[in-house]
């Protein structure tokens, strides 16, 4: 199981600190664990923290006025997210709930705005995650409203393969077809189906508590 230290030292954004930096945030950044279905954050909830997944996934949603769930996205192990919430908004904008038990990792406020003052490999850093985010929503919009469930499925898929976003995701994904489905907005026996399919098409293969994927650059095309 990683620890919170060896999930910091390999984050992205952390390889151009200097060594007192590191230090520091090693300090500050807090563990907590949340069991599947928990919220790790609420919508309207003072922004406190820049957000990490040591270990689990998590979603990131939003219930509108009608009651419609729309989910904008997943993160996975190694993944950061927030940034967005820090920099300008007082309150959070959306839910995150663990899809399964996990570990995150909470870097106070205070600090994440002391790394933008005295860091400038992290400021670069924030502008390449800043523009992989608006990429990913951008291809959310496009997929929600253009595309059957099958495709859905597969962009939904191939974007937990970001490397900047989720470096530490594996082409064997620990991912139960339910989570999937949720990620994909998609009833389970309906991502079932799409699964089915894009595994006949040769895109991935399904197995017992998750799935291989065979051909990234498939999936991200897949119904175009």
């Amino acid at each position: 199981m990683q620890t919170l230290a060896a999930m910091l030292r390999a984050s992205l954004w952390a390889q151009g600190l200097t060594p007192a930096q590191f230090d520091r945030v090693v300090a500050d950044t807090k563990e907590r664990a949340v069991p599947a279905g928990a919220y790790v954050a609420h919508k309207g909830d003072p922004v406190e923290a820049w957000i990490g997944v040591i270990d689990g996934l998590v979603k990131m949603s939003s219930v509108s006025p009608a009651g419609k769930l729309v989910t904008f996205t997943g993160v996975t192990s190694g993944g950061w997210f927030g940034e967005g919430s820090l920099l300008k908004d007082p309150r959070r904008k959306y839910d995150v709930i663990a899809l399964r038990d996990s570990r995150m990792a909470y870097l106070p406020r205070k600090t994440f705005h002391w790394l933008l003052d005295n860091s400038i490999p992290f400021n670069r850093f924030l502008l390449t995650q800043l523009n992989e985010r608006l990429g990913q929503f951008i291809a959310l919009v496009e997929y929600d409203r253009m595309l059957e469930p099958d495709a859905r499925v597969a962009r939904c898929l191939a974007a937990l393969f970001n490397p900047h976003l989720y470096p530490g995701t594996l082409r064997r994904l620990q991912i139960s077809q339910e989570e999937i489905g949720h990620l994909s907005a998609t009833s389970r026996q309906r991502c079932n189906e799409a699964l089915r399919r894009l595994e006949d098409a040769g895109l991935l293969r399904v197995e017992y508590g998750g799935v291989t994927i065979l051909d990234v650059e498939g999936l991200r095309n897949f119904g175009a």
